[in-house]
């Protein structure tokens, strides 16, 4: 990996504006992914996932807005382009999967009309060159006689295949980013092995950086190199993946953790997390996680941690910071 990374948002903000006031959805978000890299992105329903996503690309639905920070792709900034700009930048250098791929292929046309029609936009091949690049593609996703395949139709193929299309579609341009938006959620579990397996050879081979976001830490620990934990908005922890599982240092990530059942291991029930996520317009005082954390003091409820290094990365806890320190 070089040191230049693909992906660099800085201080990130996005606001909603409304009748009732202004609503504050992302935060002071800073996170980066480099070239071959897969950051997972993960968090409860609500916790800003899809809404950094959605930030990256501008595709944001008014009057939603980013407010503050810095989006940078490949070393230019993005966040400040043109919208016409931004169209060129979409699918070219950003490609997206999302979590349903009906929703994402047209089932009037076939697959490698869609996929022809996606390179020959991104690209100056010609349309038979676009053929033989979008059979190309069917092979390396793994759909079966895929020569054969490219004239299907997206109701011919199963769910797990039409998400390898999808994939197909997001890497046809060889963009520099894609960021993968719960690509797992509607598959069952066999399936969801193979997509995230694929998806991780695909993106190291060519140096693809990729933001998967999920809600399933244990798909985040067989994929992703680096994990950012979101809660309301915020980041509370990030660091590599067998550091941030084996040793969490927020309570919310060691909740996260604990809600996942293991094999093997025989307990009368799973951990939960008590309560819910706060609304975005009641986010309380301090730490937005105080009034679920089982550790919870005076200093939670009044002052904001900030991210900082904590056992085995940065996390947004008191308790992680001073717990740091003393071992210090």
């Amino acid at each position: 990996m070089t040191d230049q990374p693909t992906l660099d948002v800085r201080n990130l903000r996005v606001e909603f504006p409304g009748r009732h006031g202004t609503v504050t959805a992302l935060d002071d978000i800073s996170l980066s992914i480099r070239p071959g890299e897969i950051l997972g992105v993960v968090g409860e329903s609500g916790a800003g996932k899809s809404m950094t996503g959605l930030a990256v690309q501008r595709l944001l639905e008014p009057p939603g807005h980013i407010a503050g920070g810095e989006v940078w792709l490949g070393g230019r900034r993005i966040d400040n382009v043109t919208e016409r700009e931004m169209e060129k930048i979409r699918g070219r250098e950003i490609g997206a999967i999302f979590q349903d791929p009906l929703t994402s292929l047209n089932p009037l046309f076939s697959v490698g009309r869609q996929l022809i029609e996606t390179i020959c936009l991104h690209s100056d091949l010609s349309k038979s060159a676009a053929k033989l690049r979008a059979v190309e593609l069917l092979a390396e996703v793994g759909i079966p006689a895929p020569a054969e395949r490219v004239a299907h139709y997206p109701h011919q193929f199963s769910g797990g295949m039409r998400q390898r299309v999808v994939i197909a579609l997001a890497l046809a341009a060889r963009p520099k980013l894609v960021i993968a938006d719960e690509p797992t959620t509607a598959l069952d579990v066999s399936i969801q092995a193979q997509i995230t397996a694929l998806l991780r050879r695909l993106c190291k081979e060519n140096g693809t950086a990729v933001m998967l976001v999920t809600h399933d830490m244990g798909v985040i620990a067989e994929t992703a190199d680096r994990v950012a934990v979101m809660y309301a908005g915020r980041l509370v922890e990030i660091g590599p993946v067998a550091e941030v599982v084996a040793r969490p240092s927020h309570p919310y990530t060691r909740g996260l953790m604990g809600s996942i059942p293991t094999l093997g291991a025989r307990v009368p029930r799973l951990q939960q997390i008590d309560g819910a996520m706060p609304r975005l317009d009641a986010i309380p005082p301090g730490c937005a996680f105080n009034p679920r954390c089982p550790q919870v003091h005076d200093r939670c409820r009044l002052e904001r941690p900030d991210l900082r290094p904590a056992t085995a990365s940065l996390a947004a806890c008191w308790l992680a910071s001073d717990a740091k320190e003393s071992a210090a």
